[in-house]
């Protein structure tokens, strides 16, 4: 089981909201490195000054995968499908796989992606 992570959880990561540093820790522990895209850090990430420190250290330790023009083009079919617009919440739905753990401030915005993804994933609140 792998963690997906949305901004709303690395946010989290940066507050040092203790639950979510947990599941961190759960993850890494059981040998899943916890993912996320680089459209996500683009909507957390404000500059590398002290106010940040938690979440670079968070993103060292997370797999950022590309948003590149394969999952660009498989983002857009799959808005279209659930009839939504984030493409990059679209994106983050479509790293996850059937049993992985989506953590999101946003569930009624993923929820109805990976319906229409055909993915069997668990959405967790951030």
């Amino acid at each position: 089981m792998t963690l997906v992570l949305d901004s709303g959880a690395l946010i989290a990561l940066e507050r040092n909201d203790r639950a979510m540093w947990r599941r961190i820790k759960a993850a890494r522990l059981a040998g899943h490195v916890p993912v996320s895209h680089g459209g996500v850090v683009g909507q957390a990430w404000r500059g590398q000054g002290p106010r940040q420190a938690l979440l670079a250290r968070a993103l060292a330790g997370i797999e950022i995968r590309p948003l590149d023009e394969t999952l660009g083009r498989a983002a857009g079919e799959l808005l279209g499908l659930a009839r939504r617009r984030d493409v990059i919440d679209a994106a983050l739905v479509l790293l996850a796989r059937d049993g992985d753990h989506i953590v999101t401030s946003g569930p009624d915005d993923i929820e109805p992606l990976a319906r229409a993804s055909g993915r069997h994933v668990e959405i967790i609140r951030a």
